[in-house]
Parts: C-alpha cells; sequence; structure tokens
C-alpha cells in the first residue's frame, strides 16, 4: 500500500519544507506500528527544487492470522479474497486512510511551529496512489476529486496485460496535482476520500465517525455536490450517522450563508437536560434473545452449559416460570464467582431448591444432564478447539437430548465493525475459531440431521444488511418427543 506527495520549491522557498509540514525529515526514514502492520516513510528525493515523501504500509497478511491463532477472519468481505491472499498489502484502503491520519497527525491540523506561514499557503502538490480500489470507475473519482481544486488523472487496471479483452478492475492508478491547497487540505481530502472510494471500512462504523468526517470535511464537504455519496459511503451506509451527519452539514452550510455561527442558528430547542440513552450492550442483548426464546420453547427446567461466571443463571431465576434452572462449568473458579453473584449461602430455601451449579465437562457424556427441557450453549463453542467439537455434539445431542437447544456464536464477518478490532483478530484471546454465517448453518444443519432435531437461526444485535449480526443465534428443536414419549 503506497502512497508518495511530492511538490517543487525554489532558493527561496525550498521543496525540502515539506519535511517540516510532514514532520518527517527527509535524511531519515522513519517507520512507525500499527495494529496492521508497519508504515515507513522516506522520501526519494529530497532537494530544493523537488522533493517527496512516500508513504508505505506494510501489511503482512500472514502475521494478521498468526495474531488470530490462524482461526479468525480480518478485512472487509469484498476486500479479502482469503485469509493469506487479498488485496489488503496493495490496494489503498481505510487502512491506509487511518495510517495516514497517524502518521501525519499535526500535517493534517495544519499545525507547524517551524514553518507556519508554509502550512497556512498553498502548495504546488502532486500525490500519486498506484493502486486506488474505485467503485464508480475513474468517472467517479474525478466527481470526488475536481470539485476541491484537483487536476485528476484516474488510469483504470487492466485485470490482466496479457488479456485485454478481459476488461480492466475496479483500481485505478491515481494522480492528483493542484497549486491551489494546502498540505493539510490534501491529506484531509485523502483521508475522507480513499475509503469513500473503496466503499467499505476494516472498523465497525460508530456514532463517532461523524465527528471525524465533519472535522476532516471542514472547509469542503458541506458545499461538495457529492455531498451525500460521500457521507453514506463514508458511514458505511448506516442511515441514521447518515442523516445525522447531513444535518449538522446542512447547519453549516446555513451558517456560511448567514456568516454566522453554527451555535446560533442551532437554538431552536434547548439541549435536553437528560442525557442521551447509552446503548444496549451485546451481552445484554444476547441474555435478552436467549430469555425470549426460552420462554417461547415453553421449557421449565433449563441447562446453561458453560456457565461462567453465573449472569443468565441470574436472569433466568428472575422468571418464575423456570423452575430448574442448572448452571455447568468446568471451571471451579468461574462456579465459584457465580455461587457469589447468585447469594447462593444467603438464598432463601424455596429459591435455593431451583437452582443447582456443578462442575462438568461438555467433552464428556454426564447423565446429570439428561431430562431437561432446554440447553443453553452461549458463547461456548469458540472455546473448544475444533476437534473436540464432536464430542461436546455428542454429549448435548446425542446422550443429554433436551427438548430445545439454544447455541449463540460470534459472526466473525461483522469483526469488520469493530474499529478497535484489528483485522485478523479473533474477539477475546481464548477464542479458537469464530465463524461465518455460511459454516455456523452449515455446522447447526449437520447437527440437527444427525440427531434429530430441526433448527432456525436469529440474529442477535443490529443486523448489518452486509455482514449479517455481532452474534447469530441457532434454536434446535427436538422431532422426535412423541415417539420417546411412547417409548418411555
Amino acid at each position: 500500500m503506497f502512497l508518495t506527495i511530492s511538490t517543487s520549491g525554489t532558493a527561496a522557498l525550498p521543496a525540502t519544507d515539506l519535511g517540516f509540514l510532514l514532520h518527517k525529515h527527509p535524511d531519515k526514514a522513519q517507520k512507525f506500528s500499527t495494529s496492521y502492520g508497519t508504515a515507513h516513510v522516506f522520501y526519494p528525493e529530497a532537494d530544493a527544487e523537488r522533493c517527496t515523501a512516500a508513504l508505505l504500509l506494510e501489511v503482512d497478511t500472514v502475521a494478521l492470522v498468526r495474531r488470530g491463532k490462524g482461526k479468525g477472519r480480518g478485512g472487509a468481505p469484498d476486500a479479502a479474497l482469503a485469509q493469506y491472499v487479498n488485496d489488503r498489502p496493495y490496494a489503498a484502503s481505510s487502512l491506509l486512510a487511518v495510517a495516514l491520519s497517524g502518521v501525519f497527525s499535526s500535517a493534517l491540523r495544519g499545525v507547524c511551529n517551524a514553518r507556519p506561514e508554509r502550512a497556512a499557503a498553498p502548495l504546488p502538490l502532486r500525490i500519486e496512489v498506484p493502486a486506488l480500489p474505485a467503485r464508480g470507475g475513474p468517472d467517479l473519482v474525478r466527481q470526488l476529486f475536481e470539485p476541491l481544486g484537483w487536476a485528476v488523472t484516474a488510469d483504470p487496471v487492466a485485470l490482466d496485460t496479457e488479456f485485454p479483452e478481459w476488461g480492466d478492475s475496479r483500481y485505478v492508478r491515481l494522480v492528483l496535482e493542484s497549486e491551489k491547497l494546502t498540505l493539510a487540505e490534501a491529506l484531509r481530502h485523502l483521508y475522507v476520500l480513499l475509503p469513500v472510494l473503496d466503499d467499505a471500512k476494516h472498523y465497525w462504523v460508530s456514532s463517532d465517525e461523524v465527528d471525524k468526517l465533519l472535522r476532516a470535511g471542514d472547509g469542503w464537504l458541506p458545499g461538495h455536490p457529492e455531498q451525500k455519496l460521500i457521507t453514506s459511503r463514508y458511514l458505511s451506509r448506516r442511515w441514521s450517522l447518515t442523516r445525522q451527519a447531513m444535518e449538522r452539514l446542512e447547519l453549516v452550510r446555513l451558517a456560511e450563508a448567514d456568516d454566522s455561527e453554527v451555535e446560533s442558528i442551532d437554538n431552536a430547542v434547548e439541549e435536553e437536560s437528560e442525557a442521551e440513552e447509552k446503548p444496549t450492550p451485546l451481552a445484554v442483548q444476547r441474555r435478552e434473545a436467549i430469555l425470549a426464546a426460552l420462554r417461547a420453547s415453553g421449557a421449565a427446567r433449563v441447562l446453561d452449559l458453560g456457565c461462567g461466571q453465573g449472569q443468565l443463571v441470574q436472569e433466568l431465576l428472575k422468571d418464575v416460570r423456570f423452575s430448574e434452572v442448572v448452571g455447568v462449568d468446568v471451571s471451579v473458579r468461574a462456579l465459584t464467582i457465580a455461587s457469589r453473584r447468585l447469594k447462593l449461602d444467603r438464598m432463601g430455601e424455596r429459591q435455593a431448591a431451583r437452582v443447582k451449579l456443578f462442575q462438568g465437562s461438555l467433552a464428556y457424556t454426564d447423565n446429570r444432564l439428561k431430562g431437561y427441557d432446554a440447553a443453553v450453549l452461549s458463547e461456548v463453542i469458540e472455546h473448544l478447539d475444533l476437534p473436540r467439537l464432536p464430542a461436546l455434539e455428542y454429549a448435548v445431542f446425542g446422550h443429554a437430548r433436551p427438548r430445545t437447544v439454544l447455541v449463540t456464536t460470534p459472526n466473525v464477518e461483522y469483526n469488520v465493525r469493530w474499529e478497535t478490532l484489528p483485522a485478523g483478530h479473533v474477539r477475546h484471546g481464548d477464542h479458537r475459531f469464530e465463524w461465518t454465517r455460511e459454516e455456523f448453518r452449515t455446522w447447526s444443519a449437520t447437527i440437527a440431521e444427525r440427531h434429530g432435531y430441526e433448527v432456525e437461526f436469529a440474529p442477535v444485535g443490529p443486523d448489518d444488511p452486509e455482514v449479517g449480526p455481532p452474534t447469530q443465534m441457532a434454536l434446535f428443536h427436538r422431532n422426535d418427543t412423541e415417539k420417546e414419549a411412547k417409548a418411555a
């Protein structure tokens, strides 16, 4: 992943002032660690007449997989061609935009104490990006950059020069030239428009992305003819965030037209004294989904297999329709914490009769687990090595055989929406794997067919139209209840 920034100069205003503006000395080659590899800054040429700064982002896809223990998948689903072979090391994307903002943070803000007059003045600039994904083609590249004062060259990259009949790829070789812009303005254009053209982000887009967009778009985005497209794509087409950003951009436009401050226009309604409602944590949404499914199944006696510290057991005990709740975990420490959470030593006799905690491994059959209405495996299977899953499958579905089984597990496709989760990493250090929706459905369907269950699936958390929900849930219903009852 490569980008160069070039400028020209004279003896009085040397081009090497670019080093001051970027806060990176032309005589040094520097490197910076990122979550996705190493960013290198160096100067292929640096004299009074011409200076070029290069940013090379070295993305090691093998290292990404290894850091995820080889079990997770990272990168946008439309960008990652495979775990080890993909376009991330080569094509400019949100990875490069984030590296740009990190390595050149002061330059992005227009801060340069050594040359403040140069930072505030337009420069003759030439920016080259050898491989840029452009969903919309060269025409869209020009529509985005030309209104900002750039002369744009966007040459399509052929799929294969040996076979021209195959046509062009979605990548272009981009060259931007201008003498009207400051370096800070140029960097802010790139920071926003690189991921917009790629039309994908490698991290979760949350509400703070609106603030990032407005900061980087200050001075140019409110009047851009493609404002709506830029806003929608930058915010990963999240409708609520896009609407919020568009409303704030309209306020900026009105303020500029009226030559006033935004605050003086946006004063029709007083600020609410109450704090905004915080989003419900995913763990809470997961427990609510499980409780709703158990109630719908009519279960009274429930197993929480891999109960951990007892959060779900605690919620189940609050509902009197669950007459018996059993928490099972292999960890004695987890069971001790669960006991303290539930206050078993101070629990009333009637309530204590409804709950049991005991140690057990799901890798082995256990007669204590037989005869229950429902069993829950919430965020459990991903903590097991794949070769041990058949043992769990038989212990639960083949031996214990509850009437209903609920299984939840992370949806690895959704990982690209977590901004703080490095690409290629799983969500928890103890996860042995994380599955796509197709992998989870295949595994569940195989179990259902093998052990006489029917299975349906439900999302848990926001169901993203591109990558699905953060948690996926399978609901297994045993279809041989009547036959077994007669046999008994």
